[in-house]
This record gives structure tokens, sequence and C-alpha cells, in this order.
């Protein structure tokens, strides 16, 4: 059967492409996968371990059974398109993203706080100088994350409205990255909302920064997925190199 492989981030570099179909048999797991690249490159070996799985683009386990036709994406930890329908305005963009305008379209006669933050790409990073960014992602199964934490952050925090807006491709410094916007009657919902919505953004959202300085380039550090996204399923401790 075939199965269409997407690679992100460092992911490209270690296997040398962004996608491939492979032939694989029936019966073949997610595990399986993991352990064909791990054969054929050391570096994919020591990197498997830290990386989160989708399957037609959501997050899956590592016994998954895979299917003729499905897709699969190879996701390394993140580093952190069109508005959804509920109007908060979840989008991924290329161009560079207006926050006055962003705001001023969110805001509402019965908000009592208007909480923003805004990611800026800054000139340095540990000590480096940094000339500029670029940013790519899994970019539907990215929109996808994106209006869920929307979602869910109105839910959790009874916020009238959250607005996620990432920008993708070459960034220079002094340019908004992601803008959150959270609108509610009340600030202090309006506070944990934003802050929650971008932290998990950061770990759970398949965007990826490589960062360029003046002496070379390098796909940033992610922090390690949350267990419940590495391990759906309950498959904690599972080894991704059954045959090692």
């Amino acid at each position: 059967m075939k199965i269409k492989i997407l690679l992100f981030g460092i992911l490209k570099e270690v296997v040398g492409r962004p996608a491939e179909t492979l032939d694989l048999a029936e019966g073949t797991r997610v595990r399986d996968v993991l352990a064909h690249y791990s054969k054929s490159a050391d570096r994919f070996k020591h990197l498997a371990p830290s990386l989160a799985i989708a399957v037609n683009q959501e997050y899956a386990a590592l016994d998954r059974m895979l299917q003729e036709g499905d897709e699969v994406g190879l996701l390394p930890p993140v580093s952190g398109g069109a508005p959804d329908e509920s109007g908060d305005g979840v989008q991924i963009v290329r161009s560079r993203i207006d926050v006055d305008r962003a705001i001023a379209a969110l805001k509402q006669p019965s908000d009592g706080a208007v909480v923003i933050f805004d990611g800026i790409v800054r000139d340095n990073t540990r000590g480096r100088r940094t000339l500029y960014l670029h940013y790519e992602a899994y970019e539907d199964m990215a929109l996808k994350q994106m209006k869920a934490l929307a979602a869910e952050a109105k839910s959790r925090f009874a916020v009238r409205s959250a607005s996620i807006i990432h920008r993708l491709g070459r960034l220079e410094i002094g340019e908004t990255s992601v803008l959150i916007v959270v609108a509610s009657a009340h600030r202090g919902a309006a506070f944990e909302a934003c802050r929650w919505i971008i932290d998990t953004l950061k770990k759970t959202v398949p965007i990826w920064k490589k960062e360029y300085f003046a002496d070379g380039a390098m796909w940033a550090d992610g922090e390690p997925f949350p267990e419940e996204i590495q391990h759906p399923g309950g498959t904690e401790g599972a080894s991704p190199h059954p045959t090692d």
C-alpha cells in the first residue's frame, strides 16, 4: 500500500527531502515508519523519541495501523489561510500582520478588556546576532489546531473572543510572527486565556522556526511535545525502534 510521508523542520534536512511516498506492506504501523527512517539515518534515530506523529492531520499513537492513502506527518518539537467561520480571525498568513487592524476588528462595546500577545522577531538569540527568521508549518493541521485552541480558550476561560494569527515565510527583525488577541468582559479571564493560548500553541501546533545568523543558520530547539500528544492512547515508554 502507498503512504504519503511529510517531513518538517530539521527532518527535511536529515532525510534530504520534504515529502515522499512509501510502498509499505499491509499491517504497517506508525512505529514501523519511524524504524524505516531510523535505519537509513543515524541522526533521525536520535531525533525519533522526541517526534510527534500525525496521521491524516490528527496526532496518532505509535501503534496506529496505517491504511492505503494515509498521510503521515513526522513532526519535530515545534518552535512555534483563511479566517475561520467563527469570525474570531484564526489565520495563517504570509504577509505582514497588521496588528492595529486585527485588534480593532475584534473589539466590541461589551468588552471590558482586550489582552494582546504580539510575538516579535528579535535581533539576537543566545548571544548570536539574528539576521532574519523563516517559519514553516504543516499548514492544514496547524490551522485546525489553532482553531481548536481558540474554541477551547473561549470555553475554558469564558472569554468572548480569541484571535490567533501566525505568519509563515521570511520575517525581518521587528516584524510580528504571531498575534493573539483575547476579548472579554473581565481582564483576569482575558489575561489567563491569552497566556494559555501562546504557551499551548508553542508546544502543540506544528509550526517550526529556522534562525539565520551572521555566522550560519539552525532550526530553533522546541519544547518536548506534551505526553498526550507524543504518546496518545497510553503508549508511554513504547520504543519507536522495536528491533533495536
